[in-house]
């Protein structure tokens, strides 16, 4: 709560309540006094006022209430509404009810009709969250798992944060989730993640090990499926992000991206990234170890699918103002405004980014995919991937098995998610010889 926002009606009753033992016992002076500090602290009518504070201040019930305008239609639409988004808060989920309610019309997940379309253009963000924490009383969501360089190498490496109001696509955070487990020892899956500031589009690859082999490899097939060019890769100060291979990777093998790094001991650099680290990687599959081949292309299986359903149907919210309020020259509060609610994909279709061959690919993508169906699908991969066995002590896992061979034409359950977009100049390495 900020500390300029209004006195709501229960404080303001409150309020008067300890006020009116001292105005009853007030002589006519004295009540005149106390009505004008009551009128500046409730910002209240001043007659008003003196009726309220001569009578009962005890709120009274209504003689008769008020009958629902959100039927059982409406809350039968957002349990199916609020599943597909996978539970997402009513910011984000209210601007977008029509669209999604038309859309999975389309499907067959909702009868439409037009005193229901009517009712999700009119509906409020506050009504949409009690409706949301009474139909999740019955229907629980579905549980998650949670839970030594050269200076010289790095010196020409500016260190900076991307700022938070870019409005370019095409600056990713980058980072590397462990799967260790409690013990840090061998090799062990790394989900390598990467999110655009401007947008919110995000991508995710799981590696076995951190050698620049499996690096090399997630970076060119996330770069292939990303629709519009990488500007500028910002990770942290990890060694699998910042060594001589690297950094000759970024430089001569992936053109034209300018490559720069966190401050170190800086987290809120890499905010966004740090952030989806949590909601997207580990809200998902948990901090159990994870170290076997099969493991591995299970979790890229559900990665790719991630993919599409997160950045075609999941809307975020970007910030688009912050203010800070001072007391007696302190800085003791920051106001933060947010902008409406849009999916990644939508933000991207605002910019020049995306060329208009690549938006028909994902709009056709979009129409085509029941994101109900798919989002139960991803949890159902999860459940299979945990099945599956992990590596055996003693037993070297053969990492070239888990390399996709034809990075054009990545393998997938569904040709619909086969996309290779390819926007940014990448070079062979085998052309660059041994230099």
């Amino acid at each position: 709560m900020s500390i300029e926002d209004k006195m709501n009606i229960d404080e303001r009753r409150k309020y008067l309540f300890k006020m009116q033992r001292r105005y009853r016992k007030a002589d006519r002076k004295e009540k005149g006094r106390l009505l004008d500090e009551m009128e500046t602290i409730t910002g209240m009518d001043r007659k008003y006022l003196v009726r309220l504070i001569s009578g009962d201040l005890r709120r009274k019930a209504r003689a008769q209430q008020r009958g629902r305008v959100y039927g059982p239609e409406v809350d039968d639409a957002l349990r199916v509404i609020d599943e597909s988004y996978d539970y997402i808060c009513a910011e984000r989920l209210t601007p977008n009810l029509v669209w999604m309610t038309q859309h999975l019309a389309r499907h067959g997940e909702i009868v439409l009709t037009d005193e229901l379309v009517a009712k999700m253009a009119q509906i409020s963000v506050s009504t949409v969250g009690r409706i949301q924490s009474r139909i999740r009383q019955d229907q629980p969501r579905r549980p998650r798992r949670r839970r030594g360089r050269s200076r010289n190498l790095t010196q020409g490496i500016p260190m900076r944060k991307i700022p938070w109001d870019v409005r370019i696509p095409g600056r990713f955070e980058t980072d590397l989730v462990y799967h260790s487990g409690p013990d840090a020892s061998g090799e062990f899956m790394c989900t390598l993640q990467v999110i655009d500031v401007a947008t919110g589009w995000s991508e995710r690859f799981a590696v076995l090990g951190r050698s620049y082999l499996v690096m090399k490899h997630a970076f060119l097939v996330i770069l292939r499926r990303l629709p519009f060019p990488v500007i500028e890769i910002h990770p942290d100060n990890g060694s699998e992000f910042l060594n001589y291979h690297m950094i000759r990777f970024w430089g001569d093998i992936v053109q034209g991206v300018e490559l720069s790094r966190s401050r170190p001991f800086h987290k809120n650099d890499n905010r966004n990234v740090e952030q989806k680290n949590f909601t997207l990687v580990r809200a998902y599959l948990g901090d159990d170890r994870l170290d076997s081949v099969a493991q591995v292309l299970a979790a890229n299986e559900i990665y790719h699918k991630m993919g599409v359903y997160y950045n075609l149907f999941q809307p975020v919210m970007h910030l688009t103002e912050k203010q800070t309020i001072y007391e007696d020259g302190q800085p003791v509060h920051v106001k933060r405004r947010y902008d409406e609610a849009l999916t990644p994909f939508d933000r991207l279709c605002k910019t020049d980014a995306i060329l208009p061959e690549h938006q028909q690919q994902l709009e056709t993508l979009r129409d085509r995919i029941n994101p109900r169906r798919l989002i139960q699908g991803i949890y159902d991969d999860i459940e299979r991937l945990f099945a599956l066995p992990g590596a055996v002590p003693g037993v070297t896992e053969n990492v070239y098995r888990t390399l996709e061979q034809n990075l054009d034409s990545e393998k997938g359950d569904d040709d619909l998610f086969n996309f290779a977009f390819n926007r940014t100049p990448i070079r062979d390495e085998d052309e660059l010889g041994s230099s």
